[in-house]
């Protein structure tokens, strides 16, 4: 028998190269499902894009760190921006002001409710929830996001792990045990295994099978998460992440892939599929 693997893709929204990157990966590829990025400079073109395509599994990729300005000004939510109303780079300052006790969970509401108002607004049906940089392991953060999740009548919520040890993987499965545990009391669905924390930007063949390995170990639904982008994008020129964007649309387009997902025992499908699971 077997078991579901929802393939997602993040960033939805980011850039133009990555909206494209996105739905060719759903189009030709193995993306069951991707999560929009409601501050992204390319909102827009990504949901003329889901218009276009109403069958794929959208889901509202939460931020109050990158790059990108938030929705709401400085003085609305303090705690969560600089002098200069800018989000910080990292989850670790997320990580500082939490245990500092400087991050105020009503400005996190917030902000994550006018990003989840922006998509909707657009017409956008969301099925899942998760957030840039994986902030909702916080638990001030995952409360706000849960209490979205059940207020909003959004069913499913992403709950990552990693595979690593010390020092970041082990406080990070501190924080995913504790999620995972509230998000099913909460009534939400979540898949059983997760990947693609520890391979974020580097989803290669060798990568994407190991992971295919570890999850198989848990057992139950599985999603991967990933982040295609395209080679000859200018805009991703301003993010130093270091991440191989076209690397991994060409793994989520190869058939050898696909191929993989199948001999590892997975079907492909969506959060919306997750949802409805007995």
């Amino acid at each position: 028998m077997t078991a579901l693997l929802v393939m997602s893709a993040d960033d939805f929204g980011l850039t133009d190269g990555v909206c494209r990157a996105v739905l060719q990966g759903y189009l030709k590829g193995i993306v069951t499902a991707t999560s929009l990025l409601a501050v992204g400079r390319s909102f827009d073109l990504a949901v003329r894009m889901i218009n276009d395509h109403p069958d794929l599994d959208v889901g509202a990729h939460l931020a109050i760190v990158g790059e990108e300005p938030p929705l709401l000004t400085a003085r609305e939510v303090p705690s969560l921006v600089d002098r200069r109303g800018k989000f910080p780079l990292s989850y670790r300052t997320v990580v500082l002001r939490g245990i500092a006790g400087r991050l105020d969970p009503a400005d996190v509401r917030a902000e994550f409710g006018a990003q989840l108002d922006r998509i909707r607004s657009a017409g956008v049906a969301v099925s899942h929830l998760d957030t840039h940089q994986h902030t909702h392991l916080w638990p001030s953060v995952a409360g706000v996001l849960l209490a979205l999740a059940r207020e909003g009548g959004i069913a499913a919520v992403r709950a990552p792990r990693s595979g690593r040890l010390l020092p970041v993987g082990f406080g990070v499965n501190v924080l995913a045990r504790r999620l995972r545990s509230r998000v099913r009391l909460s009534g939400l669905a979540t898949t059983d295994g997760y990947a693609g924390l520890d391979e974020a930007g580097s989803l290669d063949q060798a990568r994407f099978a190991s992971a295919l390995d570890a999850v198989r170990r848990i057992g139950g639904t599985v999603e991967i998460n990933s982040h295609p982008g395209v080679a000859d994008d200018p805009d991703l020129g301003r993010f130093a992440w270091g991440y191989r964007w076209a690397d991994e649309l060409a793994l989520l387009t190869s058939p050898a892939t696909r191929s993989l997902v199948a001999s590892h025992g997975y079907r492909l499908g969506s959060f919306r599929d997750l949802a409805m699971a007995p």
